[in-house]
């Protein structure tokens, strides 16, 4: 596990979101938890064939509960997603973007960084960005980005933390509000991850939302 936390510490060092720090009252330590990957069969010590997800790898997590207990908590509303499919069901063209790493767009004050302070066995280090796992993170953050699109929300985008939907009637009007919507992200700093940009048509739309409802169904009903 060293090597996991040593090349996760290595990365967010090179990209400037944490810097070394002496000490500080507030220390939180980190843990790694599996990344699930599918279900796989497989058989148990019993000669048993039992359904296991397996483990794609690791991510390191901040175990920020104690700072979060003494965290006034913000309340900021979030979308509902069934009030968000609502609203594009009404459209005919779509294209989903979410944000580059997330939280980490998000500058955290001075004044607070050594609150977000972790321990690990390669030293302290602090965040100049914010990081998940603080209680206020989803809530910040949704308020940013309604503060970036505030002129924009309903009309041609719909944002769901940093998930973002842009849609229209038509194919052309659709370009046009993504123009729109991605020199705003330019004039505001805002980064997308290209890997995960998705456009669909209505059909499309309409099977892949059906199939998200099974699965979730699925899901429901196997751990009832």
């Amino acid at each position: 596990m060293q090597e996991v936390v040593k090349k996760e510490i290595v990365k967010l060092l090179d990209t400037g979101i944490i810097y070394p720090i002496v000490d500080s009252p507030w220390v939180s330590p980190i843990q790694c938890v599996p990344k699930k990957g599918g279900i796989k069969v497989v058989t148990n010590e019993n000669d048993e064939l039992v359904p296991t997800r397996t483990v794609t790898g690791w991510r390191v997590c901040n175990d920020y509960r104690k700072l979060n207990e003494a965290t006034a908590k913000y309340h900021f509303p979030l979308p509902f997603m069934d009030q968000m499919l609502e609203r594009l069901a009404g459209n005919n063209y779509f294209c989903f973007l979410d944000g580059f790493a997330g939280y980490f767009q998000i500058p955290i004050d001075h004044m607070d960084q050594e609150k977000t302070t972790f321990s690990c066995p390669f030293g302290i280090y602090a965040y100049r960005r914010m990081p998940f796992g603080l209680c206020n993170a989803s809530a910040t953050f949704q308020r940013c980005m309604l503060a970036i699109f505030h002129d924009m929300i309903e009309e041609l985008v719909k944002v769901f933390m940093d998930d973002f939907s842009v849609f229209r009637n038509s194919f052309k009007k659709c370009l046009k509000n993504l123009d729109k919507m991605l020199q705003r992200c330019k004039d505001a700093h805002l980064i997308l991850n290209w890997k995960n940009v998705t456009s669909w048509s209505k059909k499309e739309l309409c099977l892949n939302t059906r199939c998200l409802a099974r699965d979730l169904k699925s899901t429901k009903q196997k751990s009832t």
